[in-house]
């Protein structure tokens, strides 16, 4: 299936891809040394609308919807960062690709981080932003009156689906509305999101990640402990994380560089789109053949 988004310069090919027990639905462009493209919450891969097309133009780019999410099997279990980092590297076997460049926001952050941990062959550098991993030290600060509000409500089991059932497009807007500090998104992202989002089943994968964070902050934890961050890292931040990610990162990492993009809320890849490209593109050019 050939889906050409909005100000795309390149067709994207929506593939099923099986991995890990689930369908994966990913969507892929362009040729060259892969980039893995991982989204959050209340996301898919139209996420990356805007960044798919200039990215394609040098790197095969794949964009999954995650576990749960978009068009991708929603799994009963299997939420936690160690599975999911396991997902995406049944993808890259799938599509032939032994390593591959990984960019990740929110939800996607710690399984990035956890698959360059544990297969540091496979990720050759990694663009992580606007996310904290697990408990490790540095985001002491931020979280100093207490993750957000949101994060206690999805993580009692049954509660959030309950109450939010019949009511999904006006939650979904406040989350594009503030993550994008209040300019919003396009209206057919706006409406993909909605969607993917709306139904019993699809709140209770998107509500899965955060009842799994206890899993995976021990699995991090664990993960440091034994190995240290070897890929060239780029953390970036913007609103409301800032430089709390890049903190947790240097203890644990050989290379990071942090960057701050003003003005910008949390949504960064459709927020300031040309910042983050402006960005990514040179700390990701040495992997250009």
């Amino acid at each position: 299936m050939i889906h050409p988004p909005p100000h795309q310069t390149a067709p994207v090919e929506l593939r099923g891809i099986e991995t890990n027990g689930i369908r994966a639905n990913v969507a892929i462009a362009g040729s060259g040394p892969a980039v893995v493209l991982l989204h959050g919450f209340p996301h898919t891969w139209r996420l990356w609308s805007e960044i798919i097309g200039p990215l394609s133009e040098h790197y095969r780019v794949i964009a999954p919807d995650l576990r749960g999410f978009g068009a991708t099997t929603r799994a009963l279990d299997g939420y936690d960062a160690g599975t999911l980092a396991t997902d995406i590297a049944g993808i890259l076997d799938a599509l032939d690709e032994p390593t591959a460049a990984v960019v990740a926001i929110d939800a996607g952050t710690p399984v990035a981080v956890l698959l360059a941990l544990r297969h540091p062959e496979r990720v050759r550098r990694l663009v992580v932003m606007e996310a904290l991993l697990g408990r490790l030290p540095g985001a002491e600060d931020f979280l100093a009156a207490g993750p957000p509000w949101w994060f206690g409500f999805h993580a009692v089991p049954g509660l959030a689906e309950t109450v939010l059932l019949g009511h999904e497009a006006r939650y979904i807007e406040w989350f594009l509305s503030t993550g994008t500090r209040g300019r919003g998104v396009r209206a057919d992202i706006h409406d993909a999101f909605v969607d993917a989002f709306t139904g019993d089943d699809a709140l209770r994968c998107a509500f899965s990640y955060y009842r799994a964070l206890p899993t995976s902050a021990r699995q991090l934890a664990q993960a440091v402990a034994a190995e240290r961050l070897t890929a060239p890292t780029l953390a970036i931040g913007a609103h409301p994380v800032g430089d709390a990610l890049e903190r947790q990162l240097r203890p644990i990492a050989d290379d990071v560089v942090g960057q701050l993009i003003p003005e910008c809320g949390h949504i960064i890849p459709l927020d300031r789109p040309q910042e983050l490209l402006d960005l990514m593109m040179p700390f990701l050019a040495t992997d250009r053949v």
